[in-house]
């Protein structure tokens, strides 16, 4: 299975420079609320990066079928499909999955924010 992983050892900084590279990527804008990737922080206030874990929860909740698995194990969306009714934004565990222009997006295990990541804590994995 491909995904993102994240690098438990070292500590993310919360510069944002990852969300910052996946919406510029997708949505040719600097805008974190349209990332596929996004900063939290943890309760003693460290910063949390969370990612697409590919549970496939977003594909059971589609009720139009948009959202299905490839040959890798990544999650896809058929823009075709999808009607942006936002029910497989909701159901996301991660909080990763953005509406936008109309349309559901998620991660794709690209690797762009993995690029962008100053302290490369970030990596493609295949499983």
């Amino acid at each position: 299975m491909k995904k993102l992983a994240v690098s438990k050892t070292d500590p993310c900084k919360a510069c944002l420079s990852c969300a910052l590279a996946c919406s510029q990527a997708f949505y040719k804008t600097a805008d974190v609320a349209l990332s596929c990737i996004q900063i939290g922080a943890k309760p003693d206030g460290t910063p949390k990066v969370m990612t697409c874990l590919m549970c496939g929860k977003c594909a059971r909740t589609c009720p139009e079928g948009a959202i299905s698995q490839n040959a890798k194990g990544v999650y896809m969306i058929d823009k075709k499909k999808c009607v942006g009714c936002g029910k497989c934004v909701e159901a996301c565990p991660m909080k990763v999955m953005v509406l936008a222009n109309g349309k559901a997006s998620k991660c794709i295990a690209c690797g762009i924010c993995a690029k962008a990541c100053p302290m490369e804590i970030l990596s493609v994995e295949e499983k």
